[in-house]
């Protein structure tokens, strides 16, 4: 499968929030697409999510990394483009070690979703985790519902 193939795969299912098809295609791009020498920070995690997500420039704007949100900085964040009012916002924190479920609720303890206060559309919160000792990646998908 190209890489632009695999992109779309992991897109789909991220909006689908088909957090099993995350992981198992997440293990494969990382397989594939890098070094196992250098993935071993959640920068080399940052920079390989940032790469299988490719794809979403067809629907969205170029993501921003490192957003700041007042508590912290949301690792990468996707905005739709306005064409594409249709698809959710994706609010990415990425952990490295640790887990999923901690990326999410470190958006949730933080509120990271505050930076988006202006966006009117639904956001998915998705946590995603890389086990340096399994070598398995871990996700959870959330979506976000406004107060």
């Amino acid at each position: 499968m190209k890489i632009w193939e695999q992109s779309e795969q992991i897109l789909l299912a991220t909006l689908c929030k088909d957090t099993k098809t995350v992981e198992q295609s997440l293990e494969i791009f990382h397989m594939e697409h890098s070094s196992i020498l250098v993935y071993n920070d959640e920068n080399a995690l940052s920079s390989l999510i940032s790469m299988a997500y490719l794809s979403a420039v067809k629907y969205y704007f170029k993501p921003i990394r490192e957003l700041p949100t007042g508590k912290g900085f949301a690792d990468l964040v996707y905005l739709p483009k306005k064409e594409c009012f249709d698809k959710p916002a994706l609010l990415i924190e990425l952990k490295w070690n640790k887990s999923a479920e901690s990326a999410v609720e470190q958006i949730k303890r933080k509120n990271y979703t505050q930076a988006l206060i202006e966006y009117s559309g639904e956001i998915l919160m998705v946590g995603i985790n890389y086990n340096l000792k399994s070598k398995k990646h871990q996700c959870i998908i959330e979506k976000w519902i406004k107060d």
